[in-house]
């Protein structure tokens, strides 16, 4: 009689645990969705993040609150998804080089990315551009290699932190070409894109959103891009590869991922959401003049690259030179 007694209270506190989670995943969402931002407002990342915040909001019904949150290359905005509660109402959007290159590149951290976050689907893909300031003496890739080589160690290059794609792409070229930059990085881009407009630093490899508007009106110079060919943001602007540095490509991942422990129909109702975005031609339209490819994936397509990644990133990064902190 006291085992039927204890199987039935057992019964019923199962019972309780999954008509919560069936209540969590039904009312989804039933209050404001928190969405984190790893870098400052202002760049490429914070643009597009918010283009994906006003779309879920307008999907869901609910707020959806970005909340920019710079620093530790890019590990506070990861920490404090990993701090969450796994109930689907704290968004990150994720870079390459936050989930990547920090996880390589900083000795401790307070999360593990296999373990404390759930992938919901990639974004977009980005090219980085070379832009100098326009005092800067060089109006081609190999101008500026032959500046570099005359005045060695004397420019300067702008990122947004150690390991991130600018950075990446800066490492890369001074590797590829023998030549030696001196790296000021910065919390985000709109920091790094002020200081380059002001002439404070000489140049820097960064995405379209933030250098091409400035490349347009003079402002700045673009030199060439980091994608593999001509982008349609700027066709007339060569790739580094094919202006004298042969195999030389870069681009980068951004994606929406939450707490790990999330409930699966959470995490597929997001993704949805996220890949009806992608098919917009408002969508298409806004980010095609930054050279963006849209990229929808599946959860399990996501976590795949991410597991890929860690370990051939770590040669990357070893071998053009970027050491961990």
């Amino acid at each position: 009689m006291r085992k039927s007694r204890l199987f039935a209270a057992a019964l019923c506190v199962g019972l309780g645990f999954s008509f919560s989670a069936y209540g969590q995943v039904a009312d989804y969402p039933s209050r404001p969705i928190r969405f984190i931002v790893p870098l400052s407002p202002g760049g490429l990342v914070d643009t597009f993040g918010r283009s994906v915040a006003q779309h879920l909001s307008e999907r869901l019904g609910q707020p959806v609150v970005v909340e920019n949150r710079p620093g530790a290359s890019q590990a506070l905005a990861a920490e404090a998804l990993a701090r969450s509660q796994p109930d689907g109402y704290t968004l990150l959007i994720g870079t390459q080089s936050g989930i990547i290159s920090t996880t390589i590149l900083r000795k401790t951290l307070p999360y593990d990315p296999l373990r404390d976050f759930a992938p919901i689907s990639l974004l977009f893909e980005s090219p980085l551009y070379l832009v100098v300031h326009p005092s800067v003496p060089a109006h081609s890739v190999a101008e500026l290699i032959a500046l570099a080589r005359a005045q060695p160690g004397k420019l300067n290059f702008a990122t947004i932190g150690n390991g991130t794609a600018p950075h990446i792409g800066a490492a890369l070229f001074m590797k590829s070409t023998g030549v030696d930059f001196l790296h000021v990085p910065y919390k985000g881009s709109a920091s790094a894109i002020a200081d380059l407009l002001g002439g404070r630093v000489q140049m820097m490899f960064e995405g379209g959103v933030s250098s091409l508007p400035h490349a347009r009106s003079g402002k700045l110079r673009a030199l060439a891009t980091t994608a593999a060919r001509r982008t349609e943001a700027m066709p007339e602007l060569p790739t580094i590869a094919e202006a004298g540095v042969p195999g030389y490509e870069v681009a980068t991942w951004f994606g929406l991922l939450t707490n790990a422990g999330v409930p699966r129909p959470i995490i597929d109702r997001l993704n949805r959401e996220a890949a009806g975005m992608l098919k917009l031609p408002a969508t298409h339209a806004k980010f095609r003049e930054a050279g963006i490819e849209l990229l929808a994936s599946t959860p399990e397509a996501f976590a795949q690259r991410i597991r890929a990644e860690l370990p051939q990133w770590t040669k990357i990064l070893r071998d053009i030179g970027i050491q961990a902190e």
